[in-house]
């Protein structure tokens, strides 16, 4: 790739080229023994993520972020309870509201499965300057965006 840049049309070839290997490198990551029997799917990954980066928080916070209906993420949060791979408890601060958390049982298995794509990122990104990443990653959402829109 040269210093100089890419135009447009280079940018659409070499994006176009690099991520379906992207995504086939992705789906190959190994899902650790220990959750392999939850048939835990993609839809759990973006919930997962949020709770193991940003720690405990509640349904409302969780829908807020992946921009879903509240109800959606009580029942992908019902559902990954009941195996075990959520727990719920109730806010001490507002009786109110409930509290999700990754079950202690499952936090290693988690963190090591959705850590090798934290790390892959942060090999990227490190280092870019904070306004390059930010370009980069306002890229990307305009990009799921323009898809989402067809």
């Amino acid at each position: 790739m040269s210093t100089d840049g890419l135009s447009v049309d280079e940018g659409i070839r070499t994006l176009l080229l690099l991520m379906p290997r992207m995504v086939g490198r992705a789906k190959r990551l190994k899902v650790p023994e220990a959750l392999r029997s939850l048939a835990l799917a993609p839809r759990h990954l973006s919930l997962l993520a949020y709770l193991l980066f940003d720690g405990p928080t509640t349904v409302n916070e969780l829908a807020g972020r992946l921009e879903v209906a509240p109800a959606t993420v009580s029942l992908m949060v019902g559902e990954l309870s009941r195996k075990g791979v959520l727990e719920r408890r109730e806010d001490d601060a507002d009786r109110r509201r409930t509290i999700v958390s990754i079950a202690a049982a499952h936090q290693e298995a988690i963190t090591e499965w959705l850590g090798y794509g934290a790390t892959a990122w942060r090999a990227a990104l490190d280092p870019l300057t904070p306004q390059e990443r930010q370009t980069f990653v306002r890229t990307l959402l305009a990009y799921e965006q323009a898809l989402s829109a067809r």
